[in-house]
């Protein structure tokens, strides 16, 4: 399998353990990113995947290229230029209290780029998926061109495309988002998306569901799966379903509708103590993705996909570190965390 994400990857900070930003003298330094979390999440699987984004040739930008290719993802089409690389302040939250993130992206590499710093004629020859999110269109006018432009030749080249919605409220207005992703879903198969991104981006949302109190409506989630797919053709909507107990518990579970076979399955559910939750909706995304391509089932690819993202709730920073054989093993009911010798 050959997949391509495009998004930008940028630096992390964030306070050790659970301090506050106010608190801390000292700021732990990684790299994430949206598309970039999913790359590397397909590689571990052994998938042929490689990132797209534009970096700084500075020092700075080549750690950030280093940290890809730490897991193996292909780097080689990242377009070197700009000045800068985003930045973004992850307070985790505990407890009552929640996690805070504080964006410095503006002005970076990929925020300034243009659709003629990619050759997406070359970058998708051969290539089976592309994968991007809501998040990278968010960065303005002219990466919602780039976002465009990738699909289009994606789709000329026969690839499947996947998209997961990701609002991000601090980067853009529902409307902004709603009149770009509209435009971009017109080119997406498989769309993935929350209990609150459907309703931000496109007004959809499901009855008689609380997410605050944990409360889940089946039927409602039905619903908003089948009105995305009848509004962009999807072949494919999953939807995650998180139940908020508190910053440090959730249930984990989603749904996966096939529209072909109008089939509807929902995994079993997790209730995750949380090491940290970032990158949690990305791990979903990649798992779903190398079990559509692997030939599983509906239901077998929900939870598989279910089981990558509540084994990323125990992994420290963006990246989920784990293999197809842990996650089939979570996914057939071995959930005891025993010590493996």
């Amino acid at each position: 399998m050959k997949v391509v994400t495009l998004g930008e990857i940028m630096i992390r900070l964030q306070p050790y353990d659970h301090l506050r930003f106010v608190q801390t003298d000292t700021l732990q330094y990684t790299y994430g990113g949206g598309e970039a979390n999913v790359a590397v999440s397909l590689a571990n699987y052994g998938a042929d995947v490689a990132f797209v984004t534009k970096l700084p040739a500075h020092a700075i930008g080549q750690a950030g290229v280093n940290a890809l290719r730490r897991y193996g993802v292909d780097t080689s089409k990242i377009t070197r230029g700009g000045d800068r690389v985003g930045i973004y302040f992850n307070e985790k939250g505990a407890s009552q209290r929640g996690s805070v993130c504080i964006y410095d992206r503006a002005h970076s590499a990929m925020a300034d780029a243009t659709v003629a710093d990619f050759d997406f004629d070359a970058i998708f020859e051969g290539v089976d998926w592309f994968h991007f999110t809501g998040i990278t269109p968010a960065l303005g006018p002219n990466v919602v061109e780039i976002c465009l432009a990738a699909c289009k030749a994606a789709k000329a080249h026969g690839c499947k495309i996947s998209c997961d919605l990701n609002y991000r409220g601090k980067l853009w207005t529902r409307e902004q988002a709603r009149e770009a992703m509209s435009k971009l879903c017109e080119y997406v198969d498989v769309c993935i998306s929350n209990e609150e991104d459907a309703k931000d981006v496109f007004g959809i949302e499901a009855e008689a569901t609380d997410i605050y109190a944990g409360e889940i409506n089946r039927e409602g989630y039905k619903s908003v799966a089948k009105q995305l797919a009848d509004k962009f053709h999807f072949e494919k909507v999953a939807i995650t379903l998180r139940e908020s107990h508190s910053a440090s518990d959730n249930g984990w579970s989603a749904m996966l509708y096939d529209v072909a076979s109008d089939e509807y399955a929902f995994s079993k559910k997790y209730e995750l103590r949380i090491v940290d939750r970032v990158g949690g909706g990305d791990s979903f995304g990649a798992g779903l993705i190398y079990a559509l391509l692997s030939g599983k089932s509906t239901q077998d690819s929900v939870e598989f996909a279910v089981a990558a993202s509540a084994l990323k709730h125990s992994i420290e920073g963006d990246f989920n570190m784990v293999t197809v054989s842990e996650v089939e093993k979570l996914a057939g009911g071995d959930g005891s965390g025993r010590i493996q010798r």
